[in-house]
């Protein structure tokens, strides 16, 4: 639709979220004036210019720029194979791992003193080996062992979680983290050069030019003070965190953000498989919007493939509705998604 004066901008309004193609000028030549189109989520509100979230990327357009818009539907979402789920989902795993892991057929019956859902919860993927109701009482047996609530990780939507629900298991509400969790992932190659500060050009520094993310492969003081609420992390935080068999192969990395001498952010990096797991990415909130997070996120990227590594993938909560548009921005998608199920019984 051709938009012209005043209108342009109560339609661009509405627009705000909807997925569209918008044509605008990107240059003259010879006199003429020359026309793209950015296909993707409208950015509107509350900026003196527009963003469109293109699969490529953020495009930035200025308004007068515009000479038509149009909202088009959603692309139709391809749902990733069972398999491709459950090789992720094992990659993920072994990117944060528990104390104790222990196979149950093809699911992992772990631990680790509580710290995190991930490391403390049966992860159900692919075929236990036994009936169902006899590894579900495994998996209950194993928890009351090491201390803790029975809790099963199981992909959405998937057969494993029919499966369980077909025995009672239901959405473990009471999961403050969150119960519910989208799995994400981008190449790193494309991610290593973007940036998500809402108020920087992509490619463009952090507004605060003397940050600067530095990666080591041991965390230090200032890594722990940002990244982990505990002054003093349990055994069991420390295992998971620094994962100790993927540290001796030189596949950890934990990276600090400083402005000057004072640490203003924090990530951890683990290279599993060709895949980047990133984790506990955290930016301290006078900091917050002004491209630290996503310097922290190139500077991972490069880390990553530097050592041979393609994709990146991470995991967050469905409920942390700041770093969903961080990921989006930056350019991830989602995989899928996974849930956290208790036995019926569960108070």
């Amino acid at each position: 639709m051709e938009i012209r004066g005043a209108r342009s901008a109560e339609l661009l309004a509405r627009l705000h979220g909807c997925r569209v193609t918008l044509r605008h000028r990107l240059a003259t030549r010879d006199g003429r004036p020359l026309f793209t189109d950015s296909v993707g989520e409208l950015e509107s509100e509350g900026r003196p210019d527009l963003l469109v979230h293109t699969r490529r990327g953020p495009v930035r357009v200025a308004r007068e720029a515009v000479v038509a818009v149009r909202e088009i539907p959603q692309p139709r979402a391809r749902r990733a194979s069972w398999a491709a789920v459950s090789r992720l989902e094992r990659l993920c795993a072994d990117a944060w791992p528990a104390v104790v892991d222990r196979p149950l057929g093809q699911w992992r019956l772990r631990a680790a003193g509580g710290f995190t859902g991930r490391a403390n919860s049966t992860l159900v993927v692919g075929d236990p080996g036994r009936p169902t109701p006899e590894a579900l009482a495994e998996a209950v047996g194993f928890a009351a062992r090491h201390g803790l609530r029975p809790r099963a990780q199981v992909p959405r939507d998937s057969p494993w979680h029919e499966r369980l629900a077909e025995h009672g298991w239901r959405l473990d509400e009471s999961h403050a983290p969150g119960a519910e969790v989208s799995v994400q992932v981008t190449e790193l190659a494309q991610l290593a050069g973007r940036s998500a500060g809402p108020d920087n050009e992509p490619g463009e520094p952090a507004k605060w030019p003397g940050v600067a993310p530095r990666i080591d492969p041991r965390p230090d003081a200032d890594w722990w003070r940002l990244t982990v609420e505990e002054q003093q992390p349990s055994e069991a935080a420390r295992h998971v965190l620094t994962a100790p068999a993927l540290a001796d192969r030189d596949a950890m990395g934990f990276g600090v953000a400083r402005d000057g001498p004072t640490a203003v952010g924090a990530v951890r990096l683990a290279l599993v498989d060709g895949h980047l797991h990133v984790a506990r990415l955290w930016v301290a909130h006078e900091y917050r919007k002004a491209g630290v997070g996503s310097a922290l996120m190139r500077a991972g990227a490069r880390w990553a493939l530097d050592r041979g590594a393609q994709w990146c993938v991470l995991q967050v909560a469905e409920h942390n509705v700041p770093a969903m548009a961080l990921y989006r921005r930056l350019g991830f998608r989602q995989h899928h998604r996974y849930i956290y199920l208790v036995p019926p019984d569960t108070p």
